[in-house]
């Protein structure tokens, strides 16, 4: 910044700003080799030049007044260092300015028109010292494109507002402004593929609490983040800015609180509170009302508190040690068991139709299969596809819920394929598959979406104190929950009884049997005697197309029993 801009910007501001002690003011001089400014964050939001008319009337925000001397190291009154001890958990204002700040505080406190401004301030404001020809960003990042508009829009408001701030500008488009001084603002997505190879003198990451987690996307917050950070690697001041409302206890907001919170001289600064203690003027009636509806929601909502009752459903570990890493297919095994259950979906929307065939190899639910239809397609060419896919594998029947009242159910019936009906819900399924992936009975295939879904699963209780699974607001489960659901239905069948003892009383034929020689089948289980195989079904299961056998007991010098066992009669006979 040029010495008359810097001139002109301090005298536009102190012409009408509130003076200030010697000694306040000199506190505001950049050490050697940091950046400068002409003027302080607190003072351009007190100055009705600059930021004034935005922050008024100033008891509304002299809490976030607080905030701006917390970062950049500004002298804080008694009162201040109260207010700033209450929210960090420190006892010591920092005196030095914070690398990192991490701001969990409630919706309508006051968030967007502070990281507005607080971008504005960093770009035009600051003294930076860059290269000829080398273009410094100030990068605001959302998680999504209208959110990402509605900053811009609070940045554009705040330059054109101020003559000698407008004047500044050079170009804009609908997502950056450059400026005079090679600082260009930008506003864009969340993208750790769009910050690589840039110089990055501030980064504002807007409501990252929202943003995907590791556990939700290919591109989770901590990637982001990994790679936002070596672009301001060597920046004098840069800062690292996120701001959110808190939501669950997982995320990089979530991790920061954990471990920087309360902890005096750190230089990554926490504060966190709630909409009140930071915008007073907010209508108390509506956050009466807020409360009543739901006490949970609103403490996460506007109590700046993170939720308790939204926790992760399994962790990486645990997913991990199912994983079968490389495999992502397993072909039909014969003389084994298979199963399938789908995921119906309508063809449009957001919904995929996803199906998942699983067998049982020892006491192991093992995934052979995972396919998925992704939204736009053709519900009739689908079900020709899933019946194909199904036969590959020996199967005349699938398990799937009552989507569309039985829409699919007719569809897939013309291709010779029976529909089951799956009568639990998708959280009771999740519940269910839980107690699989902890004692690794379950064997997943290495099929990134699903594992990305499986991982965001979330566990939520109602204000009764029901617990429910589910996806996360803006997730999706179609993949997961078909993997779930054939795991749990393999699972049944292996819990059942498969083996039995056969006991050969009658010393004519006993060396000739062999009762362990037994395979399954479709119906049952079969021994091979020596007269022959036997098939054996358990009456005490409810499926009469998987049943084992009760214990048999063998005695051929039975009549009541030769009447019933054909093997007994022959070696009677033989005799």
């Amino acid at each position: 910044m040029s010495g008359h801009r810097a001139k002109a910007i301090r005298r536009a501001a102190t012409t009408a700003a509130p003076s200030r002690s010697g000694s306040d003011i000199s506190a505001t001089r950049p050490a050697v080799g940091k950046p400068g400014a002409p003027i302080s964050f607190t003072e351009a939001m007190d100055s009705p030049a600059l930021f004034g008319k935005w922050f008024s009337p100033p008891e509304s925000w002299a809490a976030w007044r607080v905030v701006a001397k917390a970062i950049f190291a500004e002298p804080m009154t008694p009162s201040e260092v109260e207010v700033f001890t209450r929210h960090t958990g420190r006892q010591t204002p920092p005196t030095e300015p914070a690398s990192e700040t991490w701001l969990a505080i409630g919706r309508r406190g006051g968030k967007g028109w502070f990281s507005a401004a607080a971008a504005v301030y960093i770009a035009c404001l600051r003294q930076h010292r860059l290269k000829r020809g080398e273009l410094g960003r100030v990068m605001v990042l959302a998680c999504d494109r209208d959110q990402a508009g509605e900053t811009f829009r609070y940045i554009s408001e705040l330059i054109d507002s101020i003559p000698v701030l407008a004047a500044m500008v050079q170009s804009r488009t609908k997502e950056s402004i450059d400026l005079n001084n090679g600082v260009q603002i930008t506003v864009q997505t969340a993208s750790f593929r769009r910050i690589r190879g840039r110089k990055v003198i501030a980064a504002i990451c807007d409501e990252i609490a929202m943003w995907f987690s590791d556990e939700r996307s290919a591109n989770p917050d901590t990637e982001i983040l990994t790679a936002l950070r070596p672009s301001m690697l060597g920046v004098p001041g840069a800062l690292l800015l996120c701001i959110s409302s808190p939501f669950a206890r997982k995320g990089t907001l979530w991790t920061a609180y954990r471990d920087h919170y309360a902890k005096d001289g750190d230089s990554v600064l926490v504060w966190k509170a709630s909409t009140l203690a930071m915008y007073p003027g907010a209508d108390r009636q509506f956050l009466d009302r807020e409360f009543q509806k739901d006490p949970m929601a609103f403490a996460a909502e506007y109590g700046g508190e993170f939720r308790t009752d939204l926790e992760s459903y399994i962790g990486p570990e645990a997913v991990e040690a199912v994983t079968v890493k490389g495999r992502t297919v397993l072909p039909y095994k014969p003389g084994r068991a298979h199963y399938a259950f789908m995921d119906p979906a309508g063809g449009s929307g957001g919904d995929s139709l996803t199906l998942a065939i699983a067998r049982c190899e020892g006491n192991r639910s093992v995934i052979c299969r995972i396919a998925e239809w992704r939204p736009p397609f053709s519900p009739v060419a689908a079900a020709k596809e899933v019946a194909a896919i199904l036969r590959e594998y020996g199967l005349d029947r699938v398990r799937g819920d009552r989507f569309s009242g039985g829409t699919w159910k007719d569809l897939i019936r013309q291709h010779g394929i029976a529909y089951d009906f799956e009568e639990r819900t998708k959280s009771d399924l999740f519940h269910d598959f839980l107690p699989l992936l902890n004692g690794r009975v379950v064997e997943l295939l290495d099929h990134r979406r699903t594992i990305n879904q499986l991982l965001a699963l979330e566990r939520t209780t109602s204000k009764l104190g029901k617990d429910s699974i589910g996806h996360p607001r803006g997730g999706w489960d179609d993949l997961i929950n078909s993997v779930a659901g054939v795991a749990v239905l393999v699972a049944g069948h292996a819990a059942r009884p498969s083996s039995f003892v056969v006991e050969i009383v009658t010393k004519s034929w006993t060396q000739r049997a062999d009762p362990t020689a037994r395979v399954d089948d479709d119906r049952g289980i079969v021994v091979q005697t020596a007269f022959g195989p036997e098939r054996y079904r358990d009456p005490r299961g409810d499926d009469p197309d998987r049943r084992g056998p009760a214990s048999v007991t063998h005695d051929v010098d039975d009549p009541s029993h030769r009447v019933e066992c054909r093997a007994c009669r022959r070696a009677w006979r033989s005799a």
